[in-house]
């Protein structure tokens, strides 16, 4: 549930509740780059039965991929989301928190249900 826009503001601006989108199903990785791994392992799908050893290694490679990709979309996210929530004023600072636990719920339970 990478938020683009919240994530090109600044670090020390967070932009309150008018910006903070519902969770919901948005994807962890960018569209683009899940087509290139999709592709990846396609490809070594569709070579396995000429090259089996080059496609396990391709689909290794696929899958080694996908998990960097991952791991690296959930740091960025914990980043945007504890930008967003540090150091507030008391006045939003409760809302704020309240949005951040949300978010940290729906992509922590994406994330196990997987």
């Amino acid at each position: 549930m990478y938020d683009q826009t919240r994530a090109q503001q600044p670090a020390d601006r967070s932009p309150g509740l008018a910006g903070h989108r519902a969770p919901g199903t948005e994807p962890l990785l960018p569209s683009e780059e899940r087509d290139k791994i999709a592709r990846r392992l396609g490809h070594a799908v569709n070579t396995f039965a000429d090259t089996p050893g080059e496609a396990l290694e391709e689909a290794e490679g696929a899958f080694d991929e996908a998990t960097e990709a991952l791991v690296n979309a959930l740091k960025e996210r914990r980043r945007v989301l504890r930008a967003g929530w540090q150091d507030q004023d008391a006045e939003t600072q409760s809302a704020e928190l309240r949005l951040a636990l949300r978010e940290y719920r729906e992509i922590t339970g994406r994330l196990l249900r997987a």
